[in-house]
């Protein structure tokens, strides 16, 4: 009946909720702006590999742009902090009182990789190597047979800082993991499940094989390696007790398809929230409450130690803050502010892949192309330690997207009983602060080489500028 037909039109465009491909609503000049945006951001995954590179990264952008440590005298507005050269916060003073709470986005700048073990090198068959513990979750199979860059920081015994970055300039050598090749697979790697096929020990660096002249010396290939440090670096095999070196992909980040319209490089968990986080605050002028934009550690492997979101990083930072405004500095009043505050997680979300839709359900999950992500909540198996935003924060962050015309879309990761993950949100939960995981999905997430459309990275920063403006 037309009557009928014409009210199912009418009902299809009031109420039925509709997914908006982000490309679609991103004409010029906005699609140009998002291509610019990310130049610059694949320039900051080559130049921040680490956590302490990317300290370096976001401090050396700040630092142009206004923003003065914690430290240096004379007034500030633009403040920045340095946690154990692993952390990183930046703040801009609000225009109401800090007693009325921040607006945080807050991020994690590991990713997983390989370190080196504190006693990593040794000879076994005339072959220098090095053993390595896995850091994060990690598929094993997927770090063999590429070519790998070797960072990190080595404090000798007389207390000097050697950093190492080498892998990455053309000339440089680079590192592997070996593979076994097909023909004798099969008994040791083919027959076993695929999480088993490489064992966590058998990840060992190739790192050289001449030998040392001396044909008597023991060793020798293994003390000629350590000739070389000690000629290039002044470094002995002791140093590397007191050293945090880390194996990355070697590869820069590269344009991905016909149209270039991805991004492809490792790290983009969660390098891609951090960079837009940076990109975001340092966009606000004059915001209306105070704002934080806070660079984590040790997300990866749980959010532990003195540089994760367990840490009491943040309550030093909203106690310098208090300091500043002039505001009462008490016990009470650090807690109020953080009670008061509101927060994204700033985190990416997985992907449907084309090619494994089934462990999805598609109805709620991400999908490239559509837009930033909210995650109303993580976690597994029943939402275990996940942090679960309420409706009436949703709904705000819902009203603030849709009036500023960001393309977003909501999110969960995995089907229910699949498999899940967690974020850094439930320990700013913790505080009574409302928080919301918030972030760009990506494909093949964990592996040395993850994708981001280009439209959803820029939806990202500008769902991040819109929050920390406070615009309602």
């Amino acid at each position: 009946m037309p009557e009928e037909r014409e009210k199912a039109k009418q009902l299809e465009n009031t109420v039925k909720m509709k997914g908006a491909l982000a490309w679609d609503r991103m004409e010029d000049p906005y699609r140009k702006e998002g291509f610019l945006f990310a130049e610059d951001y694949k320039r900051f995954l080559d130049g921040a590999k680490t956590e302490r590179e990317a300290v370096v990264e976001v401090l050396g952008y700040a630092r142009e742009r206004g923003f003065r440590d914690i430290s240096h005298r004379g007034k500030k507005r633009r403040i920045s902090w340095v946690n154990k050269n692993k952390n990183v916060a930046l703040a801009i003073l609000g225009r109401r009182p800090l007693s009325e709470g921040m607006r945080v986005v807050i991020s994690h700048i590991d990713s997983p990789r390989l370190d080196l073990k504190q006693n990593p090198l040794y000879e076994e068959l005339e072959i220098g190597l090095l053993r390595t513990h896995y850091y994060g979750g990690i598929k094993k199979y997927q770090w063999v047979a590429i070519p790998l860059a070797l960072h990190g920081t080595i404090i000798k015994r007389d207390g000097t800082h050697v950093k190492l970055r080498l892998g990455e300039e053309p000339g440089d050598p680079v590192f592997t993991v070996c593979d076994l090749m097909p023909h004798l697979s099969r008994r040791v790697q083919d027959e076993k499940k695929l999480r088993e096929a490489i064992q966590g020990e058998k990840l060992t660096i190739l790192a050289g094989s001449i030998p040392f002249p001396e044909e008597d010396a023991k060793e020798r290939v293994k003390l000629n390696i350590l000739d070389f440090l000690f000629n290039q670096y002044g470094l002995v095999e002791e140093d590397f007790l007191s050293a945090e070196l880390e194996l990355v992909p070697a590869h820069k980040a590269r344009d991905v398809g016909f149209d270039k319209s991805l991004v492809g490089a490792y790290g983009q968990d969660d390098r891609l929230c951090s960079y837009a986080s940076l990109r975001a605050i340092e966009s606000v002028k004059t915001p209306h409450y105070s704002v934080l934009a806070l660079f984590l550690d040790k997300e990866e492997i749980g959010s532990e130690g003195n540089t994760g979101a367990k840490s009491k990083f943040l309550e030093w930072i909203v106690a310098d803050l208090l300091r500043l405004s002039g505001e009462e500095l008490s016990d009470m009043a650090l807690r109020q502010v953080l009670f008061r505050s509101k927060a994204l997680s700033a985190d990416v979300d997985g992907a449907i892949d084309p090619n494994y839709q089934d462990v999805h359900e598609k109805q709620n999950a991400a999908k490239v192309g559509y837009g930033v992500c909210l995650s109303k909540f993580t976690g597994s198996g029943g939402k275990y330690a996940s942090s679960d935003a309420s409706a009436e924060y949703v709904a705000e962050i819902r009203k603030l997207f849709n009036d500023h015309q960001i393309t977003w879309q909501m999110a969960e990761l995995g089907k229910v009983d699949e498999g899940g993950g967690g974020t850094v949100a439930k320990y700013l939960a913790s505080y009574g602060m409302d928080i919301i995981d918030c972030g760009a999905p990506l494909l093949g997430m964990h592996s040395p080489f993850e994708v981001a459309s280009k439209v959803d990275i820029y939806e990202t920063f500008r769902a991040y500028r819109v929050f920390l403006e406070g615009k309602s």
